[in-house]
């Protein structure tokens, strides 16, 4: 590979990086000077190998994190459904009042063509939007397993599409797919003793790309869905997230090598360019499409809002359909430049909504608010607290061991509160009281009352900017307790005391420095002592009432 392919792609993505962009932003730039410097998508075989195992590691992660009873949803798979049939519905007459006034690419096109062009961009993008996502530390949120939801069904038609248009239906071998869940014990057993490190990276690497994609293409079926259902065989292991962790970097780097082939479709005319620029015009009618049938299934309006601005935005799959179809003679190969236009112009409109849309969620509650449905789903009922005595916030390792701590020390005065449902099932399973709730949710603070009888918060979620939201939206509602909060670097200490924080416990420092207290108890004599008392074994809190003497040796 030509390095100065990675040079541009370095620059344009930390450019981007540095005005408040996403860096993918500047990947896709960067694809597009590779095309204006010479440089064409045939001639980089490699790249584009790269990015279709981006694209594959991409499916397998998110079936990885992927709970199939969401899609049993109806606001999931009625919502994608509905929205795919009613956006055919209304872009084909938009893209004919398009040909009639003149653009002649669109002029030239039959009434079945323009129906695989809205088709193709009736979806949205799986890349963008787990990227977008991520970076907020927002995946397990509500409004962000809805919109994975959608996407992993939109992805499913594009797959059924991309199946028939081969023309050929799948191999009776196909039939023997059906026999890989038997065989999920033996893989279980084999994720059970892979070593973290290289041995987990590749294991995921054989399953998503062997077992997964090969397997799929051998019997004559799309490879995508075979990497999204390998990661949904894995997602109820309990080591599925670290599996997801450990290939993180690795799909990041090939999302790049996405991004760059995007570009490299070639440069736009002047006349493509103006379609591009129109199609955008399709954006808002989707946006507030996704937003309407989401709170008509009785979702909030904060949940409908910043689920739809997650996917406002054209596919890469919707690019792929296109290239299917340019392929088979159904479309002139111009859509495909059009359509990698309109998809690159989509992302640098969507990265600024997706980044400010809690604030435009605040500014215009009313009015979003106005179109929220009286009776809400389930999943966004009003939560009710209680009258505990400490709040925990995020209930992974360390908030259940702070939860334990408290209930030994105080008693059932606690309570925890976490976004992801298979974990406070878990808890509850252990006769923990742990209410699911997204503390990053604004809403969520309006749905609860903070009681008086609550001392003391603790914030214990692996993400800083989780932390400091909900510190933020904690401030804004009438608690007057004080707060504690977990950091894993040192830079994060300061924002949070700033924001008045009178507690702060670096997880990696003090791992530290409890592991040699420990060792120093246990294995030195001197410091068994009658005053000596083991850090783990010191009060969280001071309470007047409720002290409970240190443990003495």
């Amino acid at each position: 590979m030509e390095p100065s392919i990675l040079v541009i792609a370095l620059v344009c993505g930390f450019l981007c990086s540095r005005v408040g962009l996403p860096s993918l932003i500047g990947y896709l730039a960067a694809g597009f000077a590779l095309y204006a410097l010479g440089f064409a998508d045939s001639q980089l075989p490699l790249l584009k190998q790269l990015s279709d195992l981006g694209v594959l590691l991409l499916l397998f992660a998110i079936g990885l994190k992927l709970d199939l009873r969401s899609l049993a949803k109806a606001q999931v798979w009625g919502g994608a459904s509905a929205h795919l049939l009613i956006s055919l519905l209304v872009f084909v007459p938009f893209l004919k009042i398009l040909g009639y006034l003149g653009l002649s690419q669109l002029a030239a096109l039959e009434t079945w063509q323009m129906l695989l062009l809205a088709f193709a961009l009736g979806f949205s993008s799986t890349v963008f939007a787990v990227k977008i996502l991520e970076d907020k530390g927002e995946m397990g949120s509500l409004y962000g397993q809805i919109a994975i939801g959608v996407l992993v069904m939109q992805d499913v038609f594009a797959v059924v599409f991309m199946t028939i248009s081969k023309g050929e239906w799948p191999s009776v071998w196909a039939l023997a797919l059906f026999l890989i869940p038997l065989c999920k014990p033996l893989i279980y057993r084999l994720l059970d003793h892979m070593e973290r490190g290289d041995l987990l990276v590749l294991f995921g690497l054989v399953m998503a790309l062997v077992l997964g994609a090969n397997l799929f293409e051998a019997v004559g079926i799309k490879p995508d869905l075979g990497a999204l259902l390998m990661g949904v065989l894995l997602a109820n292991h309990p080591r599925s997230s670290e599996l997801a962790k450990s290939l993180f970097e690795l799909k990041e780097l090939l999302l790049v090598a996405f991004f760059l082939t995007v570009g490299l479709n070639g440069l736009p005319s002047s006349q493509d360019l103006t379609l591009s620029v129109l199609l955008l015009l399709l954006l808002p009618f989707k946006t507030l499409l996704f937003f309407w049938l989401f709170t008509r299934f009785k979702l909030r309006a904060r949940t409908s809002l910043l689920a739809s601005l997650s996917l406002t935005n054209f596919s890469e799959f919707g690019l792929i359909v296109a290239s299917v179809a340019t392929y088979k003679g159904w479309l002139p190969p111009e859509f495909v430049v059009v359509l990698a236009i309109a998809l690159s112009m989509s992302f640098l409109i969507a990265a600024p909504l997706n980044r400010y849309s809690e604030v435009m969620y605040q500014v215009w509650q009313p009015i979003w608010h106005r179109w929220q449905s009286s009776e809400l789903s389930r999943d966004d009922q009003p939560i009710d607290l209680g009258k505990p005595k400490f709040i925990i916030l995020g209930m992974g390792r360390i908030g259940g061991g702070a939860y334990d701590e408290l209930v030994q020390r105080y008693g059932e005065c606690v309570v925890g509160i976490d976004h992801k449902p298979e974990l406070v099932q878990m808890h509850r399973d252990l006769g923990r009281n742990v209410i699911q709730g997204d503390a990053v949710d604004t809403d969520f603070w309006h749905k609860i009352t903070p009681h008086s009888a609550t001392e003391l918060v603790l914030l214990a979620m692996p993400h800083h900017h989780g932390n400091l939201t909900a510190l933020d939206q904690l401030k804004q509602s009438s608690y007057t307790g004080k707060v504690a909060a977990i950091v894993q670097y040192e830079s994060e200490v300061e924002p949070l005391k700033e924001q008045g924080v009178e507690a702060i416990y670096n997880v990696f420092e003090a791992a530290g420095a409890g592991f040699a207290e420990h060792v120093a108890y246990e294995l030195m004599p001197e410091h068994r002592t009658q005053d000596y008392v083991c850090p783990s074994q010191t009060n969280l809190c001071d309470d007047s009432n409720d002290k409970v003497e240190s443990a003495k040796s």
